[in-house]
């Protein structure tokens, strides 16, 4: 069974992508209380056995580290992936938040949209969930760098990841990162463009 590496996931109860239905969800926190089964500073991946899962899926956790660390932290995708492997990583859009800032004339205070955990401002997706940080009291809920498509595609070149394919929308960049190129099979899988969604056989 192929393994994921969750990391910074908060919790198994929040749900994976589709495509990794019926991988073994190994879950990395730097934060006990959601139960994660490894606790560890994903800044320290490098300590970690090498060549270990078969993807590495983070989701709105790489913004939480200054922009020095976050290429650490990449060092460290590329070290516990197995080479054929890929890392799948969500990131605040901050283009596009700066674009609907200036479009519809916002203020830093003004809610841009209803999260499952609660309104979202501006200020919150620039600095991170004030609501979070507060409540938890831990300072590393808050965002120290940003990304737009373009300078996600540039950290993870310069950091172990050759190829990558991204998407954006809704405020988000998405990138699929590989090591190398992705067999066909992992392309359509994926749903990568210029590779035709697999089918059933």
């Amino acid at each position: 069974m192929p393994k994921v590496l969750n990391v910074g996931g908060n919790s198994k109860k929040i749900p994976l992508p589709p495509f990794y239905a019926g991988w073994e969800h190994v879950l990395l926190d730097i934060d006990p209380r959601g139960n994660p089964d490894v606790v560890c500073d994903a800044r320290t991946l490098n300590t970690l056995p090498p060549s270990t899962y078969e993807s590495i899926y983070c989701s709105h956790n790489l913004e939480h580290y200054f922009h020095h660390e976050a290429q650490q932290v990449l060092k460290g995708f590329a070290h516990v992936l197995k080479p054929e492997g890929f890392a799948f990583i969500r990131v605040p859009d901050m283009q596009e938040l700066m674009a609907t800032v200036v479009e519809k004339k916002l203020d830093i205070d003004d809610f841009l949209y209803q999260s499952p955990a609660g309104p979202i401002r501006v200020r919150d997706v620039i600095y991170g969930y004030g609501v979070e940080i507060e409540r938890s009291g831990n300072p590393y809920y808050a965002h120290k760098t940003g990304f737009s498509r373009q300078s996600l595609i540039n950290i993870l070149k310069a950091n172990g990841f050759p190829i990558v394919f991204t998407g954006n929308g809704n405020l988000e960049v998405q990138a699929f990162a590989f090591k190398q190129p992705p067999s066909e099979a992992l392309a359509r899988q994926l749903k990568l463009p210029g590779h035709a969604p697999a089918t059933a056989g």
